[in-house]
């Protein structure tokens, strides 16, 4: 610029600086200095402080992490999420997705960006990306398609690999990251001497072999390709080239076609597909549709379950199964439209009513065939019989226990009771009565209907059996009218008890309780009287004698071998011996015989078993122990001893001689012939005296035994008669006038007797 001379302003001279805040010829330039900078008077730049900069020192400059006027504070912001601090009062600028005083909060939802200042455009609820605003949409959107071209591409090479490329490949109008294998759609080589501007090939015409050179072009990286639906306008690009260049080029339109995601979340997903990025395909089945969000399924009408799998349940249809048949008596219902599908017997629009009658089946169609009947089942056809028919066609009268319609029913008479086909009646068996035949006749009567009167029972509680009519008999008691008594060996109720009275006891009709013959005892008559006592109930005590034995019937006493009379007390009679002393003693000479063994004791003189025997000779005494001291051929009497002197010896033991004299000493010398005299003398009486005492045993032995035949052994013959009660017995002995009485009272026959 020009400088005037210091006269001309003024006519000044030009010494004093422009005023603060002026600069230039004639100080005409207002000064721009900001922040206290001073501006220079001549050309007007500014000279800052420190801590400023820029032409006008309008920039606050201080070191990363300071600020104010001499740049002597720390900023306060979070250094990694802060663009700046101012220079003056520390404010904090922040990066982008950061807000707040100190750059230390995220942005809101809604906001993005440096400072959060920017609005998100997100729709549907997708998330914003604090700092870039990108979408991320919720499960079951996805962004709104946006296409771009890749820029061209050129080399001077017969092959080219491409970089790898991030694309969401463009189908209808929704992007998808997809890859496929390369194909070459357009070629080109040429030389350019100027800028060129070149428009690609639109082209689909796969292209394998080389150029213009005839030189293979290979391309083998995979391609992004995924048949595109581009528009000219979009598969179109225009393309500078630098001039003077050689370019071997190629393009691969549907390769550099890129489909990049949109802005706004706006765009739901397609039929079939949901959640993050639609990138879950739907599982329904029989859906109507299939939620963009979750894949839950909406499932068309007769369809219910997670993925529309499952048919409604019976008895209800429509969507979601919500609505309730109306179809009544088991008729199915269409899940869809919830038409009626009847069962077999019924019809109309919701199958509630019944075929008409002599129809039934599916739709009715079928004719009944019933006789004596009140029509058929509409479902089955079986026909309805009347009371007291059954059978497929009503044409078999009821069974027997059976009755009403097609004999359903079961008779419910009792003890045999029969009941009427038609209607159940019971008629009642003999000694029967009741509705259902429960209850016997009355007391007294008896029989069918119980029209009968019972017969005058004697021994009896009073009442007939009710369907005989014969009377029930009290124990003991058997017979048309109980009249007569149990017969022997049975007792009780009916005489059906067997008595067990043993060893010829009579039995109680009544209770079986056992009357013992005499000599047995115990409730069944099956022990013999104790030792020592006979009779009935064994009440009497044995007066026998010498170890004899008494008979426990008649208490006769049974003597023991040596023994007799009425209780065995004397000696068998002589001459006799043993049992019943029946033997016939043998003992000669007048020896004694023993009345039980009937061995013989001799007497003095005499020897062997029957005492048959003198003593031998130079013995004598009893038992012809003693020797003779006879001498000189004495002889020795085997009785006493005395010794019989021979001739010409004397003297006790004949030990002396003696002279020849006409008087005969007894003592010393007894004459042979008178000697023998004596003896046959004696021999004859003790032979009549034998003779005699034998007559008089065997005269004893007959009339002892005339006498043991007298004696009656008939035993006591004891029945019961009711009529007759006999508190004592007399038991008479024959031949005595002594009289037992038996003072216990028994039952006996009114002819009893005894005979002893």
């Amino acid at each position: 610029w020009k400088i005037t001379p210091p006269c001309f302003l003024n006519q000044l001279r030009c010494q004093d600086e422009c005023p603060v805040g002026t600069y230039g010829p004639q100080c005409a330039h207002k000064c721009d200095c900001q922040n206290g900078a001073k501006c220079y008077h001549i050309n007007g730049a500014c000279l800052c402080n420190e801590g400023f900069k820029g032409p006008s020192c309008q920039d606050r400059f201080c070191p990363t992490g300071l600020y104010g006027l001499i740049c002597d504070k720390y900023c306060p912001c979070i250094h990694t999420n802060t663009l700046s601090c101012h220079p003056l009062s520390g404010e904090c600028t922040c990066a982008a997705g950061w807000t707040g005083l100190y750059c230390d909060e995220t942005c809101p939802p809604g906001y993005y960006g440096e400072g959060c200042r920017e609005l998100c455009v997100c729709a549907n609820g997708a998330y914003c990306d604090g700092i870039t605003g990108t979408c991320i949409c919720a499960p079951g959107y996805i962004v709104s398609a946006k296409l771009t071209i890749f820029p061209g591409l050129g080399l001077n090479t017969n092959t080219f690999l491409f970089p790898p490329v991030h694309y969401w490949n463009f189908i209808g109008s929704f992007c998808f990251k997809k890859t496929r294998q390369f194909s070459l759609v357009s070629l080109a080589d040429f030389f350019t001497y100027f800028k060129l501007k070149y428009l690609v090939l639109n082209t689909s015409v796969p292209v394998s072999l080389a150029a213009m050179h005839a030189q293979a072009i290979t391309l083998p990286t995979p391609c992004f390709t995924d048949d595109v639906v581009a528009s000219p306008q979009i598969n179109s690009k225009p393309f500078i080239l630098p001039f003077s260049y050689h370019y071997h080029y190629f393009s691969v339109p549907s390769c550099l076609l890129l489909c990049d995601q949109g802005d706004d979340c706006s765009i739901s997903c397609p039929a079939g597909l949901y959640g993050v990025n639609c990138s879950s395909s739907c599982s329904c089945q029989n859906e109507i549709s299939c939620s963009h969000i979750d894949g839950s399924c909406i499932c068309r009408e007769g369809w219910q379950g997670v993925d529309c799998s499952i048919p409604c349940s019976s008895g209800t249809w429509g969507l979601s199964c919500n609505q309730t048949c109306q179809c009544a008596n088991g008729a199915s219902c269409n899940p869809v439209n919830g038409t009626c599908a009847c069962s077999p017997g019924w019809t109309d629009e919701y199958c509630d009513v019944p075929c008409p009658d002599g129809l039934y089946g599916l739709d009715c169609r079928e004719k009944c065939d019933c006789v004596n009947s009140d029509g058929c089942d509409p479902v089955t056809g079986f026909c309805r019989c009347l009371a007291g028919w059954t059978g497929v066609h009503c044409d078999s009268v009821c069974e027997e226990g059976h009755w009403g319609p097609n004999c359903s029913y079961s008779c419910t008479c009792e003890n045999g009771g029969s009941c009427s086909p038609e209607d159940g009646t019971c008629v009642c068996a003999p000694g029967y009565r009741g509705t259902n035949c429960r209850r016997t006749c009355s007391p007294g009567f008896y029989g069918h209907r119980c029209s009968q009167m019972c017969p005058q029972c004697v021994h009896s509680d009073g009442a007939c059996h009710h369907i005989t009519g014969h009377c029930k008999c009290l124990a003991g008691f058997f017979g048309s009218l109980c009249n007569e008594v149990c017969p022997s060996g049975k007792f009780g109720k009916a005489c059906a008890e067997t008595c067990l009275c043993t060893n010829n006891g009579t039995c109680n009709p009544i209770d079986g309780s056992c009357q013992c013959y005499p000599g047995w005892t115990d409730q069944d008559c099956s022990k013999p009287c104790p030792w020592g006592s006979w009779g009935l109930d064994c009440i009497h005590t044995c007066n026998c004698h010498n170890g004899a034995q008494c008979s426990a019937t008649d208490g006769e006493c049974i003597c023991s071998p040596g023994w007799t009379g009425l209780y065995c007390t004397q000696r068998c009679p002589a001459g006799f011996y043993g049992s019943h002393c029946a033997e016939v003693c043998r003992c000669q000479n007048g020896a004694d015989c023993d009345h039980i063994t009937g061995q013989c004791s001799c007497r003095t003189g005499f020897i062997g078993h029957s005492c048959e025997l003198k003593c031998p000779a130079g013995t004598f005494g009893y038992g012809c122990q003693q020797l003779c001291e006879c001498m000189n051929n004495a002889t020795c009497d085997y009785v006493t001893g005395t010794c019989y002197c021979s001739i010409g010896f004397k003297g006790i033991r004949c030990d002396q001689a003696a002279l020849m004299m006409e008087e005969l000493n007894p003592y010393t010398k007894i004459s042979p012939a008178l000697a023998s005299q004596r003896q046959s003398t004696g021999a004859v009486l003790g032979i009549v005296f034998l003779l005699l005492m034998i007559m008089a045993m065997l005269a004893l032995v007959v009339w002892f035994r005339y006498r043991q035949r007298e004696k009656g052994h008939r035993v006591p013959s004891v029945t019961y008669t009711p009529a007759l009660n006999i508190n004592s017995t007399d038991y008479s002995l024959s031949g005595t006038t002594s009289v037992l009485k038996k003072s216990n009272p028994v039952l006996i026959h009114k002819d009893l007797t005894f005979y002893w």
